[in-house]
């Protein structure tokens, strides 16, 4: 059975950085493009960030010089590093692995001073 699970997410200053990561069992993840969505409250789920299996990264365009992506094969792990948040970056933060369509539970970043 494949299995995503996000941490990483809590409450942070503006201004601030986290780190969250996206942990996967059951797949053959050094294969598997990974994709970070995230839902503000009463929006819709955007895309965030995006890993092709062999690392080349895309980052949502006015994301970019803010969020970074990566993965760890070893540990079957994606990371998705932000910095300088924002409150509008509040949001809870989804992981997907796309061609299983397969989704982790989320982890919530709240940005407030």
């Amino acid at each position: 059975q494949v299995q995503l699970v996000e941490s990483g997410g809590g409450l942070v200053q503006p201004g601030g950085s986290l780190t969250l990561s996206c942990a996967a069992s059951g797949v053959m993840f050094s294969e598997s493009a990974v994709n970070w969505f995230r839902q503000a409250p009463e929006k819709s789920r955007d895309f965030v960030a995006a890993i092709t299996s062999d690392g080349t990264p895309t980052i949502r365009g006015f994301l970019e010089d803010r969020f970074t992506i990566s993965r760890d094969n070893a540990k079957k792990t994606v990371y998705l590093q932000m910095n300088k948040l924002k409150p509008e970056d509040t949001a809870v933060y989804y992981c997907q692995i796309p061609y299983m369509n397969v989704w982790g539970k989320g982890t919530l970043v709240t940005v407030s001073s």
